[in-house]
């Protein structure tokens, strides 16, 4: 069985976020135990696997994604990866449509020309208080908390560009608090320093506890980041840059209920799996 290794996010190797990415045979869902150590093996915030559906009305594909550690509810950049790895290996170019466990069918839009569009729930958020330890486990005061409750992440408000690239968190401390509150990730957000550069708003993503201590560029966060944004700046139509070493922008737009998010690929591997 082939998988592939696609940074997602970018256009230019070695930035993004990376993902796995495995198209499986049509039958059945393999064991699950299997699965999840193809995930840790490849050792990438996720490993996405893919199976087509040949008699659905609903959708194309069916498609699950597992951290090194647990199988993910949500995952934006390994659903573009797999859209790119249908285009490149399947020649499969316009609209798939995955059926997931728990957000029901998930739109990517393939163009000729590289960009993926993700069609993805929208994530409404409430201010909340800031957990006990918040501030220690961050080693920075937050403006302001809100709780995003179909994603289970906590969106964090800093001041400035500046405050959220130097985040050094307790990455000890932050697992601790995730699992404590029931949270999914901690996500660090600000607005950009100078929007003329190309983008509106930055952001980082944590969630050691589920083996992704920080996650380079996390799609389904702009599930949440976009409403956030879009309500504070007035505007439906958002890039976010997730600030992490490797980077990645996030081209967002508002739909009602539903986050548009787009981006392009790049393959760096692809391989066989003999296990």
């Amino acid at each position: 069985m082939r998988i592939h290794v696609v940074d997602a996010f970018t256009d230019t190797p070695f930035a993004g976020n990376p993902a796995g990415v495995c198209l499986l045979p049509a039958g059945e869902w393999p064991d699950e135990t299997w699965m999840g150590n193809v995930a840790a093996e490849m050792n990438h915030p996720e490993t996405a696997f893919a199976l087509p559906l040949l008699d659905s009305a609903e959708a194309d594909w069916a498609i699950r994604w597992f951290t090194p550690l647990v199988e993910a509810e949500l995952c934006g950049h390994a659903t573009l990866a797999t859209a790119h790895v249908l285009r490149t290996e399947r020649g499969l170019v316009g609209r798939v449509r995955f059926s997931s466990r728990r957000h029901g069918i998930l739109v990517a839009d393939t163009a000729e020309e590289g960009d993926i569009t993700l069609d993805f729930p929208a994530a409404p958020c409430a201010e909340v208080a800031a957990p006990t330890g918040l501030s220690e486990a961050l080693g920075t005061e937050p403006e302001a908390t809100l709780h995003a409750g179909s994603l289970g992440d906590l969106l964090t408000v800093l001041p400035d560009e500046a405050t959220v690239r130097a985040v050094d968190p307790d990455l000890n401390a932050v697992a601790a608090l995730t699992r404590r509150e029931g949270l999914r990730g901690v996500i660090v957000t600000a607005p950009a320093a100078e929007p003329a550069r190309g983008y509106d708003f930055v952001s980082r993503f944590f969630a050691p506890a589920n083996g992704i201590p920080e996650d380079p560029v996390t799609g389904s966060a702009h599930t949440v980041l976009a409403p956030y944004w879009g309500a504070r700046l007035g505007r439906e139509t958002l890039t976010g840059l997730q600030a992490s070493p490797r980077t990645g922008l996030v081209r967002t737009t508002l739909h009602g209920d539903r986050v548009h998010l787009t981006g392009n690929a790049v393959t760096v591997l692809d391989g066989t799996l003999y296990a």
